[in-house]
């Protein structure tokens, strides 16, 4: 969540359906477009094609629609963006709500239930149509989060089983951008309040899942790193240059701003007061489309560097173990990881159809600082269309393991060495959803699924006195296009 001189916050909490992010699914706030030669977000903004379609490099998180859709939205045909207004000025108008509904019936720290939801209003304006900036737009998202959390809350492990939960359950601006296409769509630049989990280390397939390891990110990257996330925002940019038609390299800068994520903030505040630094993310991709590939693909090699403070995970400002003393944590600066990523459709009965299956998955760990996590490995795979007539239908399965550092782990004995316990701990995280996405009708989408955690972490609990027991999730995640839902826009399988 950091990216230039001061701090930009970007966050995402998408969730998409589509067969490959090279349907860039237009219109979802957040990012993932479908269309069958379109990238991010809005309409192409040039009067004519460019020579290569935005495909699943550019994530869909051109734009207020597509940045909603890649957080929490779902599949999307290859028209135009689902549930978008196109009043037919240049402004595309969003409204869309996602909710996340969980209980745990066996396993955690206790059994409960916990809703949490989110309601993306949505702005984008082409420039070209509006001004007569030709490749020109700017894109405004203002969210609001409300509920509670089941892991927070019952559970006991510190990644959510609900991705739309976090970032303070308030209203508040997320997305305020001027963003600007050049050299015949080869360069794509972003700047204004933004957040880089929409724009970098994300895929329109993590978010047709309602786990938090998985959608909007892999969630190694947030407990290793001050990287930005949805609905946090703050000043950044980010560039990305094709150079081929199916080659790009991005990167990005964004301030990192521990006071934009208190609860309360509501996303005005511009000033750099609070900044400690910024995340400069990074990835050297290949990706192709529908329109140029059988079975599209998008693979990726990157990383980030971290110059920012952050908390130090054992020490307290005298260098003392914090978990024993409760003093504030030493102040560290600086930290790097790296990552690979693919995501390869391999079966596509009908090559005019986008159902098929898909295979994706990750690999990421941390090359410097004090870090609470070793490494992450991901792995998963998405069929969309699953029986006669259900075209955007889509059965998915994930999972990852986190695996903890040495740190982390310490903390932990330290705490049950003062209670006389000196049991095994586990090091490990594993985690899993199975679910089954239905598309309803054009506007809404109900994803009901089944998670398992096999060792839920105890960070969070470190005087917990016995390991934290295997959670059992069935949880249900519902998507609407607010405007399809009134009648006033185009939705999944309109006709």
């Amino acid at each position: 969540m950091k990216g230039l001189a001061t701090r930009a916050a970007l966050a995402l909490a998408l969730g998409l359906a589509l067969p490959h992010p090279g349907w860039s699914q237009e219109a979802g706030a957040g990012r993932a477009v479908p269309a069958t030669a379109v990238g991010p977000v809005l309409r192409r903004r040039a009067s004519r094609p460019p020579p290569r379609s935005d495909g699943p490099g550019s994530d869909g998180a051109d734009s207020a629609a597509g940045a909603a859709d890649t957080l929490g939205q779902t599949a999307t045909p290859p028209t135009l963006p689902p549930g978008t207004l196109d009043p037919g000025n240049g402004l595309s108008l969003l409204a869309n709500y996602t909710g996340q509904g969980a209980i745990n019936p066996v396993g955690g720290l206790r059994q409960g239930a916990a809703y949490a939801g989110q309601l993306v209003l949505g702005i984008d304006g082409d420039l070209q149509r509006l001004a007569g900036i030709e490749g020109g737009a700017f894109h405004v998202a203002v969210t609001n989060r409300h509920g509670r959390s089941l892991s927070n809350d019952v559970i006991g492990n510190n990644t959510s089983v609900q991705e739309i939960y976090g970032g303070g359950q308030t209203t508040r601006l997320t997305l305020l951008s001027y963003q600007q296409k050049l050299f015949d769509n080869r360069l794509d630049v972003e700047v204004g309040r933004l957040v880089a989990n929409i724009s970098f280390l994300n895929s329109p397939f993590y978010c047709n899942f309602q786990s938090n390891s998985a959608c909007g990110n892999p969630t190694f990257v947030f407990k290793t790193s001050n990287f930005t996330f949805w609905p946090v925002s703050s000043w950044g940019a980010h560039a990305r240059a094709w150079l081929t038609d199916t080659t790009f390299f991005h990167v990005g800068a964004y301030e990192v701003n521990p006071r934009h994520q208190q609860p309360g903030d509501n996303g005005l505040d511009f000033s750099l007061e609070g900044a400690t630094g910024a995340i400069v993310p990074f990835e050297l991709g290949y990706t192709t489309t529908f329109a140029n590939d059988v079975l599209p693909r998008n693979y990726g090699i990157g990383g980030w560097y971290d110059a920012s403070d952050y908390a130090d995970p054992v020490r307290d400002v005298t260098g003392q173990p914090a978990v024993l003393t409760g003093l504030p944590a030493m102040t560290r600066f600086g930290r790097s990881g790296v990552y690979a990523r693919f995501d390869q459709m391999v079966w596509r009965p009908d090559p005019k159809a986008i159902q098929g299956l898909t295979l994706f998955g990750v690999a990421m760990a941390g090359t410097s600082g004090r870090l609470v996590e070793d490494h992450f490995l991901e792995i998963g795979a998405l069929q969309t269309g699953t029986f006669a007539g259900r075209p955007f239908d889509t059965v998915g399965f994930v999972i990852n393991t986190q695996a903890f550092g040495r740190l982390a782990l310490s903390n932990i004995a330290l705490a049950q060495g003062t209670l006389g316990l000196f049991r095994k701990i586990p090091t490990q995280q594993v985690m899993m959803e199975l679910n089954y996405g239905i598309q309803v009708n054009p506007a809404i989408r109900l994803t009901p699924n089944l998670q398992y955690i096999v060792d839920p972490d105890q960070t969070r609990f470190p005087f917990y006195r016995k390991t934290i027991p295997d959670a059992f999730v069935v949880g249900a995640k519902l998507s609407i296009d607010l405007f399809t839902l009134a009648g006033l826009a185009r939705g999944r399988g309109s006709r």
